[in-house]
C-alpha cells in the first residue's frame, strides 16, 4: 500500500494518527513514518486498516453474497478455501491461505495483487476507488 493511500484511508476513517495509531497497534511516530513514505508499510497494519475501512463502508450496493458464490467456486476448491471454512464470503480478501487462483499465495503481496484486481474485492470497495 502506498503512503498516499494510508493517509486517504485514516481521512476517510476520521481518526488522527494518534487514534489510528491505537487501532493498529502501533506508535504515532510509525503512523507518521508511514505517510512520510519514510516507512513502508508492513502488511499486518495494511491488513487491519483495511479491514476497518471494510467495516465502515456503509453501501447497499455492498454483495450479500459470498465471494464464493460470485465467482462460482466449486464444492473441491471450497474445501480448501479458508473464506468458506469460517462463513466469510465478504471477508475472503482479509483471510490469509485463500487460494482463488487453485493455490495459497506466497506472500501479501502477492495475495493482494490478485484480490485487487478480483470483481469480488472491487465490488466490496466500489465506491473506494483505487485501494
Amino acid at each position: 500500500m502506498e503512503s498516499k493511500k494510508f493517509k486517504d484511508i485514516r481521512a476517510k476513517l476520521n481518526k488522527t494518527q494518534k487514534e489510528i495509531a491505537q487501532l493498529l497497534g502501533v506508535s504515532t511516530k510509525a503512523i507518521h513514518s508511514y505517510e512520510q513514505d519514510w516507512r513502508k508499510i508492513p502488511h499486518h497494519v495494511e491488513r487491519q486498516l483495511l479491514f476497518l475501512l471494510s467495516r465502515t463502508i456503509l453501501n447497499i450496493d455492498t454483495p450479500s453474497e459470498k465471494c464464493w458464490d460470485i465467482q462460482n467456486c466449486p464444492e473441491k476448491k471450497l474445501k480448501k478455501c479458508p473464506a468458506w471454512e469460517f462463513n466469510s464470503g465478504d471477508l475472503c480478501w482479509f483471510i490469509n491461505g485463500t487460494n482463488c487462483n487453485g493455490e495459497a499465495h506466497d506472500s501479501w503481496e502477492d495475495k493482494m495483487k490478485e484480490c485487487r484486481a478480483c470483481k469480488v474485492f472491487n465490488r466490496f470497495f466500489e465506491a473506494e476507488k483505487g485501494i
